[in-house]
């Protein structure tokens, strides 16, 4: 079996193996630089290696909402960094992905000198439309 993020073409690959449903497999290309693994590890992933070949995994133990909100969480600063990912849509979690780019749009105004946007609130009632 050869390695999905290779055969695909992305830098890479989320998704959910069939013999090892308590976790979700993280694989990257074969030769992929060590920034790519720092940000891999940096996501709170385990890091694991057999013989030639290094991929990760959620930690064990993490509910299954807490292992696609860490997985989806982990997309954006790879993104950023130019990488191609494919997450599959089973593990990805929109609204982990939306708090994320929320976040991530705060520390970019905040960084710029920008007052952050407050997150949005509840949805009040619709203004009358005047004739």
């Amino acid at each position: 079996m050869g390695n999905l993020a290779d055969e695909s073409g992305t830098d890479v690959e989320i998704y959910r193996r069939a013999f090892t449903p308590d976790a979700i497999h993280i694989v990257s290309r074969t030769d992929a630089p060590e920034e790519l693994l720092a940000l891999l590890d940096s996501a709170g992933l385990e890091r694991k290696t057999e013989a030639i070949y290094t991929w990760y995994e959620t930690p064990q133990g993490l509910s299954e909402a807490a292992q696609k909100q860490l997985v989806t969480r982990a997309v954006l600063p790879l993104l950023i960094a130019d990488y191609k990912v494919n997450i599959d849509p089973d593990v990805y979690d929109v609204t982990a992905w939306a708090q994320n780019l929320r976040e991530h749009r705060a520390a970019q105004a905040q960084s710029a000198g920008a007052p952050a946007l407050p997150p949005p609130g509840p949805a009040g009632p619709h203004p009358g439309r005047t004739r």
